[in-house]
Formats: C-alpha cells, structure tokens, sequence
C-alpha cells in the first residue's frame, strides 16, 4: 500500500509540474544553485585542506636537505593572520617541540620597534627626526672628519649617519668621547647624510632618546606604549617573560656538523639593571636586538605597520608615520627607518619589512601593502647560508608559506 501511495503522489506531482512550468523552472533553479553551492564549498574546504598540506610538505623537505633546529611561521591574509605552525625543536637536548607560543630573540627586527617608539615622540612633539643627536644622547657626536656636519637622528635611524661598529655596540662608551680614547675610530670616512652602512649602535643610541625623551625605561616604554595596546606577550627585559616559553636559540657549527647552544641569547643582566642609568644604560636592553616575541605575535605587530599604524582599533603611529618608515631612503639599500624594501625575496614581488640573525637565530618579518599580505618565519637555529642577501633557509621558507597560502589563491 505504502508503495502504491507514493506511486501515486510521484504522479500527480509531475502533472502539477507540467501545468504550472514556471514552478517546475524554479524548483530545478533551486536544486541547481543548491549543487553549486555545495559544490563550492566543499571545493573550498579541498583547497584550504590542500594549503597547510602542501606549506608543511615543502617545509619540512626544507628541514631535511638542510640542518635547522626549529622554525616557527605564520602568515597574514587580507590584514589577518590565517595560518601559524611550528617545526622542529624548541630544545634539541630535551627534545622538547618547537610551539607557536614560543618565545624567540628576533634580533633586528627589533629596530622597528625602537623606530616606532621615536615616531610615536616624533607625533606628541617630544623631538624632531631633523634634530641634532648629539643634543638628544647627550654628548657630542661628529664625524671628526665632517665636524661642522650635523647628524640628526633620521640620519641614525637610516644608517646614513657613518657612525660603524667597529668599537663594539653593547655600551654608549664605545662613541662617546669622554669614556673612549678611540671614539673616532667610530665613524667612517665619507659626509654624514651622503652613504649607507648597517650600523647596530646607531639603535642603541635610539634607546637612550627615548629614555630621555619619555621619562620612561626603554623596555617599559615599548610594553605600555606598543605592546600593551596590542595585547601582545614580549618585550626587552627577560626576567619580566615567562622564561619556560624560551626558545633556545642554537648556533650552527659547519665544521662540527651540529648545533651548539646560545644561552648568551636570554642573558638577563639583572646586576646591570641593578645600577642602571636612566639615560645611558639603555643598551643592556638591546634596542637594536632584543625583543623576545612569538612568530604569530610578531605577525600581528606587523599588521599594524601593514595597516600605516592601526590593528584592531588601536592605533599605535599616524599612517604619515608609517609611510615615513616604509618610505626607502637609498635606492642602492632600500632602506627607510628601520623598515626595508626589497625584490629579492619573493620574485615579482616589492616586499617591506625586516631581517634579523644574531646568536644562530634567523628571522624575517615582511609584507606587501598593496596587496594586504605578510609572512613571518623565525628559526631558532639553521644553515648559516644566503641567497639574495637573505638566509637560505628563512628565504625558501617565506617562498613556500608564499606560493601555498598566497599565489594560488589569486
């Protein structure tokens, strides 16, 4: 009985289908656009699946053609961060695994926390990137070959300054004249304004202005006034962090064929602080390398300098400030105020942001601003090799995480 009814029904449905064609039209629209629809989504539940796949695939190929002890990325889409992983060893002796909660010294990226600080002063009227630095550290600072030339703080915050290393950069003694009898030997031979070189006490000098410009320790000032707002974990000082989420960084021994552990990397410097100088003792801190941050909290300062100075609501610099920083001041270089330009990263691709190595680590941390995307990688020890003037390693890396999550979705 029960298969005569439906036999029946089936029937009378058809002739109703038949008399009315404009119902029969609609219903077979409806199913239609319901296959589409389901056929998109599971496509694109395929496709999402297919992305992490074939970024780890490729990745961990990466980690077994060459020595790395860890690598934590993640990558931003349209302004979010959409995927963040971590591989390899946060303690190759503990054989502990590498989280993406892991805390990680990013070296030179660090700068760009420093440089936002000074443009944040720069808005409230505090200083002026024209001003002569001497006046803002506090003793004098001349090239003696150039000493009517003024070497204001753009000049310093873009290595244009010709002050070098080359009398060490962890002390503010290294420069001033008062405390090193060989204070000259700090700059270089050409004008102040006129070359480029890399130069990591210009960022320790940054430091103390900001100290003295603030009225706050450096490290607290970057917490309350950058981190903070953003709801990031890190910072400067490391016995303000939670030590247990330390990442060890390893150096590279080529020779030996092994990594060797950095612990000079989280030196805290605690007796240091002790007898801290407000002022002057700012590189304990490290301006120029020593902000300890989680690759996908690192992501997420870097979409507020995507975003010219906002992340969710907060804004941290004006968008003038940002362009500022972004904006190169040598072709040659590409560099701007601790921010880069470069085409040698992703080919095709204009990419702004930074680099850092120091103690074995390697960290990259770059964006495009037009297209609304960005990739950050840190290793915490790998093959100390480079291409393109990038670290092997980091540089195949952002490759990978760039043609899994950002290429094929164009």
């Amino acid at each position: 009985m029960k298969h005569t009814g439906n036999y029946k029904s089936s029937i009378l449905h058809a002739l109703f289908l038949y008399s009315h064609p404009s119902h029969f039209t609609m219903r077979c629209t409806t199913i239609f656009k319901t296959v589409i629809i389901f056929f998109l989504c599971f496509s694109s539940f395929l496709q999402s699946t297919a992305q992490p796949t074939s970024a780890e695939e490729c990745i961990k190929n990466i980690m077994q053609q060459t020595p790395v002890a860890g690598l934590s990325v993640a990558v931003v889409k349209k302004g979010k961060i959409i995927y963040t992983h971590s591989f390899g060893n946060k303690n190759i002796e503990a054989n502990t695994p590498l989280t993406d909660d892991c805390l990680f010294r990013i070296a030179s990226i660090s700068k760009s926390f420093s440089a936002t600080s000074i443009m944040q002063l720069a808005e409230k009227k505090k200083l002026s990137l024209e001003d002569d630095i001497s006046n803002l550290v506090g003793f004098k600072i001349r090239n003696p070959k150039f000493p009517e030339r003024v070497i204001t703080l753009r000049m310093v915050m873009s290595h244009r300054s010709s002050i070098n290393d080359s009398q060490g950069y962890f002390t503010l003694d290294a420069i001033n004249p008062e405390k090193n009898i060989d204070w000259a030997k700090c700059y270089n031979s050409y004008e102040p304004g006129t070359g480029y070189q890399y130069c990591n006490l210009n960022y320790n000098m940054i430091g103390t202005i900001i100290e003295k410009k603030s009225g706050e320790r450096f490290d607290q000032y970057v917490k309350h006034q950058i981190l903070d707002p953003l709801k990031l974990y890190g910072g400067y000082c490391v016995d303000s962090l939670d030590n247990s989420r330390f990442a060890t960084i390893y150096e590279y021994n080529d020779s030996l064929k092994k990594f060797v552990a950095s612990p000079a990397a989280y030196a805290p410097r605690s007796e240091e602080i002790k007898n801290y100088t407000m002022g002057y003792s700012t590189p304990i801190f490290s301006p120029t390398g020593g902000m300890k941050i989680s690759a996908p909290d690192l992501a997420a300062y870097m979409i507020m300098h995507l975003n010219q100075g906002k992340y969710k609501g907060k804004k941290i610099i004006s968008k003038q400030s940002a362009k500022q920083m972004q904006t190169k001041l040598s072709d040659e270089e590409g560099y701007g105020l601790a921010i880069m330009t470069t085409d040698k990263l992703i080919a095709g691709k204009t990419m702004t942001g930074h680099t850092g190595s120091a103690y074995g680590l390697y960290s990259a941390m770059f964006f495009n601003p037009e297209e609304k995307f960005g990739i950050v990688v840190i290793s915490n020890g790998c093959h100390p090799s480079y291409t393109d003037g990038f670290n092997t390693v980091i540089k195949k890396t952002v490759n990978c995480l760039y043609d899994s999550f950002i290429a094929t979705q164009k």
